[in-house]
């Protein structure tokens, strides 16, 4: 690397000793095939599982719906491109010529995989606990200024009022299928957002409303919304 990274090093809080892992993790794929996507992948994973700890101690009360919609808001590609920005990590990137020339290290998405290359490659390098600490200092803010949770929205309503913000029709909950006994019915619902260009989502449940919140889920993570 022609950039020394002390600062990059001392703002993450970690130190490599490996400093060809240090240059991977900073290497986008346009710069040649020994890239930082595989630690991206490795660092994805242990971010999304130190960060579901994390709030599982937090909130002791919290439902498996809300702690989900809590570890999204924290681990989507805002956050970390916000986190990258602290890092200042853009100067830091190794890129390939097209890149350079578009500005690739300004990118948001370039920006938060760099972030998470970087988590992968300190967990390879000095393991859990290391990583953990590195992660929690790095999101403590974040952590710190989440919403209560009893005032998280389900996903129905985060929907209907995503759509009704963008002036767009309200979606469509139809039942498709039920099965099983009266005292214990199973039920399939297909959501339908008719104004916007996403297919359409189901949902299953052992009520209709269950179905309903399932399949408005998956149709805000089709429009990537937390």
């Amino acid at each position: 690397m022609s950039k020394s990274t002390g600062l990059l090093e001392k703002r993450l809080g970690h130190e490599f000793s490996d400093r060809a892992l240090l240059q991977q993790a900073l290497t986008h794929r346009s710069a040649g095939n020994r890239n930082n996507e595989r630690l991206e992948f490795l660092g994805d994973a242990v971010l999304g599982g130190l960060i579901a700890e994390e709030l599982y101690r937090r909130y002791p009360e919290a439902s498996e719906g809300k702690l989900s919609r809590l570890r999204s808001r924290l681990v989507r590609r805002e956050s970390l491109t916000d986190i990258a920005h602290a890092l200042d990590i853009g100067q830091y990137l190794i890129l390939g010529i097209g890149e350079r020339r578009s500005g690739g290290h300004r990118r948001d998405s370039i920006l938060s995989d760099a972030v998470e290359a970087l988590l992968g490659a300190i967990y390879l390098e000095s393991g859990f606990a290391v990583c953990k600490a590195c992660i929690l200092a790095l999101f403590e803010v974040k952590l710190t200024s989440l919403p209560e949770v009893a005032f998280l929205k389900d996903a129905k309503t985060r929907l209907q009022e995503y759509l009704q913000s963008r002036q767009k029709a309200l979606p469509e909950y139809s039942v498709t299928r039920v099965s099983g006994e009266a005292h214990a019915q199973f039920f399939k619902v297909t959501c339908v957002a008719s104004d916007v260009e996403v297919p359409a989502t189901s949902g299953e449940g052992g009520s209709r409303r269950q179905a309903e919140q399932q399949a408005a889920e998956r149709m805000l993570a089709q429009l990537q919304v937390d």
